[in-house]
This record gives structure tokens, C-alpha cells and sequence, in this order.
């Protein structure tokens, strides 16, 4: 399935620019979102078809909002990449291990942003 729709989700409002402008860029369609709460209650809804996903914020982290997302039936299928300023080896394992697909440490770059969302599709 090709990727056309990718919810942001970012405590950040800079961090959502930012990302959002790379990924409006590159052709894509863009949900920007400022918790993890607030994405799992418009994942349903919106259905994107990929999500980058922020680890460090309040409420709910980025870990815990991509673990319930892969063991939900209504959004098991959407792919999650973690997008955080966490750069540790352990901290890349855990967001695997949750369900994440890839992972990508801030600062990205828009050509290994845009890289890392044509390989999910």
C-alpha cells in the first residue's frame, strides 16, 4: 500500500513543524498531532496510513501509545516510526520491540525522513 498520509505526533509545536513541512515536501499528506492521546483518538477516524511517532511526552509516551496502537485489530496495519532525541542503542531496541517499524534520532534530515517512509510502502 503506497504512503500518502502521515499523522505527526509531537509535544513539540516546532518539532511538528518541521516534520510536517519535510513531509508536505515530499508529496505527502500530513495529520499533526500533539499527544499520543490525542492520535489514538483520531488514528481511527483519520486512518493514515503511517505514523511518526515522538517518545518523550506528557501523558503518555511514544513507547506506550505505539505498543497499544499494534495491539489494536483497527490499527495493527498502520506503521509506526519513532521519530525522538533518544539516541541510545537500548532505546532503538525497546521502539522495535514495541511495534515500531524503524527509527529515526532528532535531528532528522528530510531525505532520511522521506527514505524511511517510502520503505513502508
Amino acid at each position: 500500500m503506497p504512503i500518502r498520509t502521515v499523522m505527526v505526533v509531537d509535544d513539540s509545536a516546532t518539532d511538528r513543524h518541521i516534520l510536517a513541512e519535510m513531509l508536505a515536501g515530499g508529496g505527502y499528506v500530513v495529520i499533526a498531532v500533539a499527544s499520543a492521546e490525542e492520535a489514538q483518538a483520531r488514528v481511527p477516524a483519520e486512518r493514515p496510513d503511517a505514523i511518526l511517532m515522538d517518545i518523550v511526552m506528557p501523558g503518555k509516551n511514544g513507547f506506550e501509545a505505539t505498543r497499544e496502537l499494534r495491539a489494536s485489530d483497527a490499527t495493527r496495519g498502520i506503521p509506526v516510526i519513532v521519530c525522538t532525541s533518544k539516541s541510545q542503542p537500548t532505546d532503538r531496541i525497546w521502539a522495535l520491540r514495541q511495534g515500531a517499524r524503524d527509527v529515526l534520532v532528532k535531528p532528522v534530515q528530510r531525505e532520511q525522513l522521506l527514505q524511511a517512509i517510502a520503505r513502508l510502502g
